[in-house]
């Protein structure tokens, strides 16, 4: 992996982050939106297979790790309470 692909799994996990937190009404700091787009990227790719869904480019990644960030948001919520 070269530093261009580590950049962009940054930045497309930041995206997601921040998006997942608008979303559910949640804010993270910039690490935090990260970490929340990069695992949720992880399971919502999990998700997308399972489904048989498929995605491409740039804008697939976005929605998909938004997809898998809003829920490991959700799953962290219910374990929370």
């Amino acid at each position: 992996m070269d530093i261009n692909a580590l950049v962009i799994i940054i930045v497309i996990g930041a995206i997601a982050g921040w998006l997942a937190g608008m979303l559910m009404k949640g804010g993270y700091s910039l690490i935090g939106n990260i970490v929340i787009g990069i695992i949720g990227a992880f399971i919502g790719g999990f998700v997308f297979s399972f489904f048989n869904i498929t995605t491409s480019g740039i804008i697939g990644s976005i929605v998909t790790a938004t997809v898998g960030a809003i829920l490991l948001i959700l799953l962290l919520r219910v374990i929370k309470k």
